[in-house]
């Protein structure tokens, strides 16, 4: 889906304007697993030049000035110079090329049946954009849904909220939706919530509650004991606050933080508190976890689990993960029905609703 965010034609042709074309570039960027710098490059020159009126970016293409603009440097120039000259920039057009195409090769039909995603960050913790970028990001992938979940106190690492910036966070969501109304997407309330030493949850459940949907995962003590781990995760479970269970095992097989072992737990029984509850198992698609592991998932799906296939993005061009997880959901032959987000709005929201 993500080719259709591009707006430029076969031949060398570019109608998006340049803040267009610098958030293309970021995003794919981003998508290809690039360093953050460059990212950073173009998103700050993007936003640099938002609100200037384009007869002064063209005064300032003509007279080679563009770059005395702070966040533009002579890379975002020439983007910039291109665009406005209605010409496709080749920066835009090489990384088109280079990570424009499909991610995956299998998993197009339950891509196709997704209607967003329940697991994303933003600048508020660890995330490296704005809520409002995040969510234009959503849209122009063709989301109907995209849920904000930035992480809870505990997690200090990654900024998490305090009750009281959570609190304020509703308030800009509540923003962003009022500035998108009639653009039929909806950005929902959410968190990726600690599961403590106990199974607990780390936020008060009086702010649990005003949330759409509630994403809870273990951060801290991976090496926990087989038992006490899968105690602590079962009780995570059940409570009537928890929605989906965040990337299981907590593994990673790949990427710049290194490698780490999966947990130890009893995954039968935490499946089947799953199965039973109505908590969805995440597909987390983030390439550097893929969790859980095949075995784990096919369990999951013998034992009745719903899904949800998430991104658990932190930035905007890491939406399209996605892909990831939806080629594996097809492999492991989980049928799109009891994937979540293929869910529409109303019977998702009615699903996460608390029980109890």
């Amino acid at each position: 889906m993500s080719e259709a965010m591009h707006d430029g034609g076969d031949d060398g042709g570019y109608d998006g304007g340049p803040v267009a074309a610098l958030r293309r570039i970021g995003f794919l960027l981003e998508r290809g697993r690039e360093d953050t710098f460059k990212v950073k490059a173009f998103r700050g020159a993007a936003a640099a030049i938002l609100p200037l009126p384009e007869d002064e970016l063209r005064a300032r293409a003509d007279e080679g000035t563009l770059t005395d603009l702070p966040g533009v440097g002579s890379s975002s120039a020439k983007v910039i110079v291109s665009a406005l000259r209605g010409e496709l920039p080749q920066r835009l057009a090489d990384l088109e090329a280079e990570h424009g195409g499909p991610l995956t090769e299998g998993g197009a039909s339950v891509r196709a049946a997704m209607r967003g995603d329940l697991h994303s960050h933003s600048d508020w913790s660890d995330g490296g954009s704005p809520i409002e970028e995040m969510a234009f990001t959503a849209i122009e992938l063709g989301h109907d849904y995209q849920v904000l979940t930035d992480h809870s106190p505990r997690l200090r690492i990654a900024n998490g909220l305090s009750a009281d910036r959570l609190r304020r966070q509703l308030g800009v969501v509540d923003a962003v939706n009022e500035h998108l109304a009639g653009s039929g997407f909806t950005l929902l309330k959410g968190i990726e919530v600690d599961i403590l030493d106990d199974g607990s949850l780390d936020q008060h459940d009086e702010l649990l509650e005003r949330l759409d949907v509630r994403v809870a995962s273990v951060h801290s003590k991976l090496a926990m004991e087989e038992r006490a781990m899968t105690r602590r995760m079962v009780a995570a479970v059940r409570n009537p606050l928890t929605n989906v269970l965040g990337h299981c095992t907590g593994r990673m097989v790949t990427g710049s933080r290194g490698t780490r072992q999966q947990s130890q737990f009893d995954a039968a029984a935490v499946f089947r508190a799953c199965a039973e509850t109505g908590t969805a198992v995440e597909i987390n698609s983030r390439p550097e976890r893929r969790d859980p592991p095949s075995d784990l998932l096919a369990l999951a799906r013998d034992l009745g689990c719903l899904f949800s296939i998430d991104s658990d993005a932190h930035a905007p061009g890491q939406l399209d993960f996605i892909a990831y997880g939806a080629e594996r959901a097809e492999a492991a032959g989980i049928e799109p029905e009891r994937i979540v987000n293929t869910w529409p709005l109303e019977r998702l929201l009615e699903w996460a609703h608390p029980k109890g």
